[in-house]
């Protein structure tokens, strides 16, 4: 069964390992340097929620959360999401989403935003939109894929 939850200093690894397959992927985070151990817990610890999609006892997919920027801007959060490759499309983004946006209101933010949505991703983009967010824009070429071509990168947000 699957659960989101809070992640614990024991998940660190794990979490590393999802995060890092995203970023090797080289198609939908904007980092290009993988966390080792110490970098991926001081990451991690780093945020204003992390929460984990665990199922048995295993990390599949996470979520980090943390203010989109400071002061008067600080009301509005932004958050990345991982899921592991063996457990796509069964439905944990979404679990993470829906997680987040609860843990987003808990933490008094009032808006959700979302920087850099690879316009290629599109079962990212279709989830949030789904989910209600709105397509603010697109910056051409914003994101630098691994073969040497941009992407477009597409901002939304969402009300909480």
């Amino acid at each position: 069964m699957l659960e989101i939850r809070a992640y614990q200093q024991d998940d660190v690894q794990d979490m590393a390992g999802v995060w890092n397959e995203v970023v090797e992927n080289g198609i939908a985070f904007p980092q290009e340097e993988a966390l080792d151990a110490e970098s991926a817990a001081a990451f991690f610890a780093d945020q204003t929620h992390c929460g984990v999609a665990v199922e048995d006892e295993r990390v599949v997919g996470l979520y980090i959360l943390h203010p989109n920027n400071v002061g008067r801007c600080g009301h509005i959060a932004n958050a990345s999401y991982a899921v592991e490759s063996a457990a796509r499309g069964k439905g944990v983004g979404r679990m993470l989403v829906d997680n987040s946006l609860a843990k987003a209101k808990e933490h008094d933010f009032r808006v959700m935003q979302f920087n850099a949505v690879v316009a290629t991703n599109s079962g990212a983009r279709h989830l949030y939109e789904k989910l209600g967010f709105v397509q603010l824009g697109t910056i051409p070429g914003g994101f630098h894929m691994p073969d040497g071509s941009y992407a477009d990168i597409c901002l939304y947000y969402r009300e909480l």
